[in-house]
């Protein structure tokens, strides 16, 4: 796997929404994953979700990385390189 400095600089932080995505909840949409901010602890749903609202986080924040918010996955992506790692 390639790395970068974002995810090789990236801290876990606690996550703000450990039941899910934030804005999904607000609203009532529903995810089919989650992905959360190692700058912010921000969840958010991945883009295969209605609100995309991981990638929109990055979008408005310019955090750079996310982590994979899924029983079982252990990985993160960098929304600058385009890296997993």
């Amino acid at each position: 796997m390639l790395t970068c400095e974002h995810i090789a600089e990236a801290q876990n932080q606690p996550p703000r929404t450990p039941e899910g995505c934030e804005e999904c909840l607000s609203v009532g949409m529903r995810w089919v994953h989650l992905r959360e901010c190692l700058s912010c602890g921000h969840v958010g749903c991945c883009d295969s979700s209605p609100g995309k609202h991981a990638t929109a986080h990055y979008k408005e924040s310019g955090h750079p990385v996310v982590a994979s918010f899924e029983p079982g996955e252990d990985w993160r992506w960098c929304y600058v390189d385009n890296v997993i790692g």
